[in-house]
């Protein structure tokens, strides 16, 4: 990810702070996580201080709930004035004109100092239509500890898929001879964070360029058979053996010696493992389909947008600048989630000094590459995230992995349903 380059201004927020000043003005705010109602309160007071007159109210509810409520305002057309927008849910938000395109709000203003490749994400058919508050990476986890014991050495950026499986193999461990390894290799179940990374960096791709309709390539189809062979090898457990523990736990409790997931995890993994073992992160290495080119990074962001409800859109999008800047600090990002304020990320606290993983610089040299969401309209629902046990890509590959059904017969389900998904 790049820098935004402008000469305007030092400051997106030090030109906005209280330009927009209205009196006896409310300006609604809406979140997913009620915990960042704690963390962004003096962010908040702050505006309103250099706003005075202008109060924001803030409602936040839990994941689950927050979307069929902001759904039933967006029929209602009572949506906040700004709004938390994920990268899954931005296309088809966009598209119900719910979402205010910002282009004539930024103007000239500068954009210095934002990670450019974040601030795409939010681009809708030309239109900036949401805007960062920070992004993250799926990241390659592995437990130090046992690659030393094992006598192996830790992944590196040249690794090959076949080096990754003989550290898997040579990283499961049966201590006991019983059949079931005390320590497995590897650890994947099919979640979006956990296989999506490796086909994308085979060069795979899920969906057509213009997102329509569901079309698996090759380099995505041999990925996951890749993925489905260190289970099958039994390098890697079946999901359906580890029902009731929590996917962080098998990495966090030394079950599994890798694990790939979001770097937003790192702050779980080091709450969880706390001093018990050594561990780092690296990028999933890049696929034999792959080129250089083609062998992008996944990545999204989790981002505000200004709706088209409100009234008020000048100091709607003074308060997105404002929760998006320099004012947020490292302390308000937990673990792996990268600023999208690029000096914030690059700041010591956010580095995480004498704290595990000691090389978070690899999770920002990972935003300087070619980057690739992966997302479309109705992802969450053809990639069966937000429904279990549905149809949806999550479920099949997860029958997979557990060993009940071939991978070509998965993933033909998956793609019936899936387009079934994209044409309605």
């Amino acid at each position: 990810m790049t820098l935004m380059k402008s000469t305007l201004c030092a400051s997106a927020l030090v030109c906005v702070a209280g330009a927009v000043a209205a009196q006896d003005t409310t300006l609604t705010y809406m979140l997913w996580s009620t915990e960042q109602v704690e963390t962004e309160a003096p962010a908040i007071a702050a505006f309103e201080a250099a706003n005075p007159g202008v109060t924001v109210e803030v409602q936040a509810m839990p994941p689950a709930d927050y979307w069929p409520r902001v759904s039933a305002l967006a029929a209602s057309g009572d949506l906040p004035d700004v709004m938390a927008m994920s990268s899954g849910f931005v296309q088809e938000w966009a598209e119900a004109d719910n979402l205010l395109d910002l282009t004539p709000l930024i103007g000239e203003a500068s954009l210095e100092g934002y990670f450019e490749s974040a601030v795409e994400i939010g681009k809708i058919d030309g239109q900036q239509v949401a805007f960062p508050q920070n992004w993250v990476a799926p990241v390659l986890y592995f437990n130090r500890s046992a690659f030393d014991a094992a006598g192996v050495d830790y992944p590196s950026a040249d690794w090959t898929w076949d080096d990754f499986r003989a550290a898997a193999e040579a990283l499961t461990l049966d201590e006991n001879g019983d059949g079931t390894p005390e320590q497995y290799g590897y650890w994947v179940y099919g979640r979006y964070a956990q296989t999506d990374p490796w086909v994308f960096r085979n060069g795979g791709r899920y969906v057509t360029d213009d997102g329509s309709a569901l079309e698996i390539n090759e380099p995505a189809v041999n990925a996951l058979a890749f993925l489905a062979s260190i289970v099958d090898d039994g390098f890697a457990p079946r999901p359906q053996e580890l029902e009731g523990i929590r996917q962080q736990d098998v990495f966090g409790m030394g079950m599994a010696a890798m694990w790939v997931d979001g770097s937003w995890n790192i702050d779980n993994t080091r709450n969880l493992v706390g001093d018990s073992f050594e561990w780092g992160i690296a990028q999933v290495p890049m696929g034999p389909d792959a080129t250089p080119e083609t062998a992008v990074a996944y990545a999204w962001a989790d981002m505000l947008a200004v709706t088209t409800d409100s009234e008020q859109t000048d100091l709607a999008w003074a308060l997105v600048q404002h929760l998006t800047g320099p004012t947020l600090t490292a302390a308000d990002f937990t673990g792996g989630k990268v600023p999208a304020w690029t000096a914030t990320a690059q700041s010591e606290d956010w580095l995480g000094r004498g704290q595990q993983p000691d090389n978070m610089e690899l999770i920002l040299e990972i935003g300087t590459q070619p980057l690739y969401t992966g997302f479309t309209r109705d992802w969450s629902a053809w990639r069966g995230y937000a429904a279990a046990g549905s149809g949806g890509l999550n479920g099949e590959l997860d029958e997979v992995f557990n060993g009940r059904k071939p991978l070509d017969e998965a993933l033909a389900a998956a793609t019936a349903y899936g387009n079934d998904v994209l044409s309605r």
